[in-house]
């Protein structure tokens, strides 16, 4: 290889300085990267500012250079939802992009781990990181990264180039043993054996081309076979058929029990502190070729390409193109490729949307064209806009084709047809309203760049609009500041120094601390030299210069957790078990004159909560606690819609408010949980440490538990929003009611089926016994579609359905949601499903309209039973009697079975015990109908 040229030096403005191949700290301004941590990259090369050669004329860099290419490294959790604990760890890519010189923020050092000796001296130090693999963020895969050197099963002079021209290789995992061999060779024509197209015996080991073999193999054995060349399958007949044993067999093919060929595992001895030996890693030179250190080299990869110096160097997956996917059907003999009539070919006239023609004009129509175009509007914006100069265009190029005036072109309809779509579209977006710009500015300082929850607090705009209209206002953003740059530099105001003002000048500096954020947001400290802006999510706005900087260089924030309640003690307060004249550990406090000023108080704490649903903390406002009985619990799990601080202080739960209005019974007990006998001295209300102390009543003034409600499909809300009123209690079937727990052997209640099991239980009981609780979220076919309410939570689409499992059940492969885990929007997964699937239709109806119609089919259900209400089909003969309000008038009666066998005077008639329709519905409503007998 050729020397290289002398490095080239550019001093930044924290006075680092860096040449091409450093490893440098990049990042925007704050307001445009949005609190995100600085990136990782590679200095590729100087480049001069756009418009400029990159050579002059004697061949050398044109200066001054304002940009720079880099070559981005990720960070795992750039790529992956899974933490990763070591915040030094990156992922390579083979991915550049120009950014301007600006942007560069200082000075780090990156290798690969193979190239350190001491990892762990290597993390302690600062500005210090390691990559192992490599992601590609096309296919979106990983890769393993090993050294050149270390591949061994190549032909010598592929192996040379190789190893001459890159640093590192990129491979698949399966393939690295591969790789790292020792040279394999063919048995049959004695070439390298490449290992795609290589079968290796089973019991000689040797290896084979699948061609070379007779009969040659269409392709390799499945996973869990193996494949045995003739002269070992030969001999592997003739030794069963000489009878000999298995332990003679196993003797003679012994097994291999090298599984990998991968390099071993790095020890974890004691780290060597060894300074000169860090100083030579961290000036090492690595080998680049194009600029690039490392090249793909793996399963689908033709090694000969690699002699080729322009070869693609990227990733590369498996083709779908070719005999394997397609079929290419020559034509028969004698037969001509004679187009279909009906059928236009692909590729003409008939099928290209011809857009401009202006130069097949004459000079004549494009001065007509050039005049006319200047009458089509006033407005000297639109006249700038690329959209309305493409629809112009277009016009005048369809005007002159179809032989028409150009000066008949009108742009007053807004509207087009295109070829490829059947309704017109507009060729430009309707104008964005005043009330439509400021949600969108409002839901832009809240959401950042996440463009679809913007989107939804617009509500009015569809995707691509918003998209488009970002856009164009980020560049009005841009346009503004520049121009106030530019009235700077004019009015001849002197520039402030970076370093005299801040740190950096990426902005994200706080020059005075507000009111609420006078400590570090991370370690809680009140005292620092800088102040830094902080990240979205902590109780502060403001980062102390240590945590500021983790947060920056390494993504890493350990934040200070809080206690979940601070208790208040007076000095004479011991705690539970130490003795009352016990000897004090803390010395007598003493005061000195010299030191009068007491010490600055701490921070005060933001108090986190336990939500008794998820059993995870939260901060107040998302999870409420109840000012009367302590209840704590989610806010989107219980229904509860708090605008404001203090309704968040004086939140009570439904079952402590109603103690006060009186709106529903007094008899807390779920109408869907088997009935128990109540103690007199027991609390009427269930205890406020489980989630079954949330409750919501019914239209009956009765009451269920929110879990029940929720996972029993037939009841439904007419506010799903707050989960209340819950309806339909009376459609539920009658197998709900009559199946038994088989948790609590009780017939009573409404029963569930687990997901993954014919197991019935109650609600409440499972929720009791432990068992998981959740929402998943089932793909839907495209012909079911239309007629299925499809939601979107986290990354999953489809129809959301309620899970329950048995606890014994753990290698279920659902993907479950919690009832409290919350999408981006805030929302709660029981929020989602509740507004999507438990809401009843109220525009056009009333809730007593719909009771009335719930009762209708309770009546035509039950019309079958008029005729059979008494032995002989005769209604008047039977002369039944209510046993509960004792009527003999009803427009049917419902036949019970009698308790014990036994005939009564009351209510009871052929030995058998009636209900009247009105007491029927009342019951079904309010009670529970155990067996068909009603219990109180």
């Amino acid at each position: 290889m050729p020397p290289s040229p002398s490095p080239f030096y550019i001093s930044l403005k924290n006075g680092d300085a860096v040449k091409v191949n450093d490893h440098v700290y990049c990042s925007p301004s704050w307001s445009i990267r949005d609190g995100t941590p600085y990136s990782v990259a590679r200095i590729m090369e100087f480049l001069p500012a756009q418009g400029i050669p990159t050579l002059d004329k004697d061949g050398n860099p044109s200066q001054p250079f304002t940009r720079v290419r880099l070559a981005w490294y990720y960070r795992p959790s750039d790529v992956s939802d899974r933490a990763s604990a070591d915040c030094r760890l990156l992922l390579a890519a083979i991915f550049s992009e120009v950014c301007d010189l600006s942007q560069i923020r200082g000075k780090c050092y990156v290798l690969h781990r193979d190239k350190i000796s001491d990892l762990a001296g290597w993390k302690k130090r600062p500005d210090r990181f390691y990559f192992t693999r490599l992601f590609d963020p096309w296919i979106r895969k990983e890769f393993e990264v090993i050294p050149s050197t270390i591949v061994r099963n190549l032909p010598e002079h592929i192996r040379k180039v190789l190893v001459e021209r890159y640093e590192y290789v990129v491979a698949e995992k399966e393939v690295v043993p591969d790789l790292t061999d020792t040279l394999r060779t063919c048995e049959t024509c004695t070439k390298w054996c490449a290992p795609a197209e290589t079968v290796q015996c089973d019991r000689c080991k040797k290896f084979f081309h699948m061609s070379c073999v007779n009969p040659p193999l269409l392709a390799k054995p499945s996973r869990g076979y193996g494949w045995t060349c003739a002269p070992c399958s030969r001999k592997h007949e003739e030794e069963v058929d000489s009878h000999e044993g298995y332990r003679q067999i196993v003797a003679i093919a012994p097994r291999n029990n090298n599984k990998s060929n991968a390099p071993p595992a790095r020890g974890r001895g004691r780290p060597r502190k060894d300074r000169m030996q860090a100083e030579k890693e961290e000036n090492m030179e690595i080998k680049h070729f194009k600029m690039w250190p490392f090249r793909y080299f793996g399963q689908y990869t033709v090694a000969e390409d690699t002699l080729d110096p322009d070869d693609l160097i990227f990733p590369r997956a498996t083709t779908r193109v070719g005999p394997k996917y397609q079929a290419n059907v020559p034509l028969a003999p004698g037969v001509e490729n004679i187009p279909i009539p009906g059928i236009e070919e692909r590729g003409g006239d008939a099928t290209i949307e011809v857009l401009c023609l202006v130069q097949d004009m004459s000079s004549e129509e494009v001065s007509t064209l050039e005049k006319h175009r200047g009458t089509l509007t006033k407005d000297d914006t639109l006249k700038c806009s690329v959209d309305w100069l493409t629809e112009v265009m277009f016009r005048f190029t369809d005007a002159w084709l179809a032989h028409r005036d150009l000066t008949t072109v009108s742009m007053k309809n807004p509207m087009r047809v295109q070829k490829w779509k059947t309704a017109e579209t507009r060729y430009i977006d309707k104008e964005w309203t005043n009330v439509e710009i400021a949600a969108f500015e409002d839901a832009i300082a809240t959401h950042g760049a996440e463009l679809r929850p913007v989107r939804d607090e617009v509500g009015t705009r569809t995707m691509p609009e918003t998209v488009r209209f970002y856009g164009h206002w980020k560049n009005s953003k841009l346009g503004e500041e520049n121009a106030r740059i530019r009235a700077a530099r004019l009015s001849g105001k002197p520039q402030a120094s970076s370093r005299a003002a801040s740190p950096d000048d990426e902005g994200s500096v706080v020059k005075q601390l507000t009111k609420g954020n006078t400590y570090c947001g991370c370690c809680r400290t009140r005292e620092s030299e800088w102040w830094w802006k902080a990240p979205k999510g902590l109780p502060t706005n403001v980062l102390c210069d240590n945590c500021g900087m983790s947060w920056r260089k390494y993504a890493d924030l350990n934040v200070r957790p809080f206690r979940e309640e601070t208790i208040s003690k007076s000095k004479n307060d011991k705690r539970e078990g130490t003795p009352l004249n016990g000897h004090t550990a803390k010395r007598a406090k003493t005061t000195s004159s010299s030191h009068s000023t007491p010490p600055p108080a701490g921070p005060a704490p933001v108090p986190q909560l336990r939500c008794l649903a998820c059993q995870k903390n939260g901060p107040i406002g998302k999870v409420l606690k109840c000012k009367q009985c302590q209840f704590r619990v989610h806010a989107g799990s219980c229904g509860a819609v708090l605008e404001s601080a203090e309704e968040v202080e004086s939140w009570v739960c439904e079952l402590c408010a109603n103690e006060k209005t009186l709106e529903a019974s007094l008899n807390s007990d779920c109408l869907l949980c088997p009935r128990s006998k109540r103690d007199s001295k027991k609390a009427l209300y269930p205890p406020p440490d489980t989630y079954l102390r949330a409750c919501k009543p019914t239209e009956g003034q009765a009451w269920v538990h929110i879990v029940c409600s929720v996972f029993i499909p037939e009841v439904t809300y007419s506010d799903a929003t707050r989960l209340r009123l819950v309806e339909g209690i009376s459609t539920i079937p009658s197998w709900r009611w009559s199946n038994k727990c088989t948790i609590c052997n009780q017939s009573g209640g409404a029963v569930i089926r687990c997901s993954e099991c014919p197991a019935e239980y109650h609600v409440s009981c499972a929720w009791r016994q432990g068992h998981k609780f959740g929402f998943e979220v089932q793909p839907v076919k495209h012909s079911k579609r239309e007629t299925t309410t499809m939601v979107e939570f986290k990354d999953s689409a489809g129809c959301m359905v309620p899970v329950v499992i048995c606890k014994g059940h753990m290698g279920y492969k659902r993907e479950v949601f919690d009832l409290c885990e919350t999408n981006e929007l805030g929302e709660t997964s029981l929020q989602v499903y509740c507004k999507n699937y438990k809401q009843v239709p109220t525009e056009q109806t009333h809730g007593l309209l719909r009771k009335a119609r719930r009762l209708d089919n309770i009546l035509n259900a039950g019309a079958d039973s008029l005729s059979t209400i008494s032995g002989d089909g005769d209604l008047t003969t039977a002369e039944p009697q209510c046993y509960h309000c004792h009527s003999e008038f009803s427009p049917f009666f419902h036949a019970m079975p009698s308790k014990g066998g036994s005939s009564s005077s009351q209510g009871q008639s052929g030995g058998r015990t009636w209900l009247c329709h009105q007491c029927f519905v009342e019951t079904r409503e309010n009670h529970v109908v155990t067996n068909g007998m009603v219990s109180a």
